[in-house]
C-alpha cells in the first residue's frame, strides 16, 4: 500500500488556486524529491499531508488514512522555517518529544548531537543557525516514523551542513518508510533521491524514477528539471 496518495486534490486561497488536481503516490522505503520553483505548491501538499490544512477537493491519505489524529503519529515533519522555543535546550527539546511522541528514539537523538559536538544544556538561541537547523532535523529524524516530510530541509545552509543534512536524512530514516525532500535545491539532493516529482503552479507534471529520467532522457534530474522549467 502506499504510504501517501493523492487523488484529485485541490486547495484554494480565496482566489489562489495553489494546488489544482493533483495525483501522485508514494511507496515505501522511497526517498522522493519533491521538485519545484518557490510558490509551486509544495508547502502546501506538504502541509495538507501534515494535517495542517484540509483539502478544498479531492482527497488525500496517509497509510490509507485521511490526516488526522491517527495519521499524527505515523508522520515526521520538518517544517521550512524555525519553529524551536529560543529559551529551551536540547536536552529539554529531547524530553518534549519524548512525552509527545511513542516512538521518538532519544537515544538516538543524544547520539546524533553529541556526534555533532552540541552541548544538550545550550539554549537555542545561543546556537548559530546552522547548528539550529541540525537540532531541528535530528529531533525530526529520531522518530522511527512512517513518512517524512522535509519541507526545504538544506534552504539557508552553508554546503558543508548542507552535506551533513543529507547525509543524516539517508543514515537515520526508517528503511521501510518514505522520504519526501521538497526542495528547489535540485543539484544538491539528486544523488540521495529514489524518484522525484515536478510540480509547477499546482499541478504535477511528472512523477518518475530517477533511473528512469537518467536512462530516458540522457541527463540528470537537475538538468532536466532546468528544461522542463525554462522560463
Amino acid at each position: 500500500m502506499a504510504i501517501l496518495e493523492c487523488h484529485d486534490l485541490s486547495k484554494r486561497f480565496g482566489s489562489i488556486q495553489a494546488l489544482d488536481g493533483v495525483n501522485l503516490s508514494i511507496e515505501p522505503g522511497r526517498v522522493v524529491g519533491l521538485l519545484g520553483p518557490n510558490g509551486s505548491g509544495k508547502t502546501t501538499l506538504i502541509k495538507l499531508a501534515n494535517g495542517l490544512l484540509t483539502p478544498t477537493a479531492g482527497e488525500l491519505r496517509i497509510d490509507g488514512k485521511a490526516p488526522g489524529k491517527e495519521t499524527k503519529a505515523l508522520v515526521s515533519y520538518l517544517p521550512d522555517k524555525e519553529y524551536l522555543p529560543e529559551w529551551m535546550n536540547a536536552r529539554q527539546l529531547m524530553d518534549f518529544f519524548s512525552d509527545f511522541y511513542a516512538d521518538f528514539d532519544r537515544e538516538r537523538a543524544a547520539e546524533m548531537l553529541n556526534r555533532l559536538g552540541i552541548d544538550e544544556g545550550m539554549r537555542i538561541k545561543q546556537m548559530s543557525k546552522g547548528t539550529r537547523e541540525k537540532v531541528q532535523l535530528i529531533l525530526t529524524m529520531s522518530r522511527q516514523a512512517k513518512l517524512y516530510l522535509l519541507d526545504e530541509p538544506i534552504g539557508g545552509v552553508d554546503p558543508a551542513t548542507r552535506d551533513y543534512i543529507l547525509d543524516t536524512i539517508i543514515r537515520n530514516y526508517n528503511p521501510s518508510a518514505a522520504v519526501v525532500i521538497s526542495t528547489h535545491l535540485i543539484a544538491d539532493v539528486e544523488q540521495v533521491l529514489d524518484d522525484v516529482i515536478f510540480i509547477r503552479s499546482g499541478r504535477v507534471l511528472l512523477q518518475s524514477s530517477v533511473d528512469t529520467i537518467r536512462e530516458e532522457q540522457g541527463k540528470s534530474v537537475d538538468a532536466y528539471f532546468r528544461e522542463v522549467f525554462k522560463c
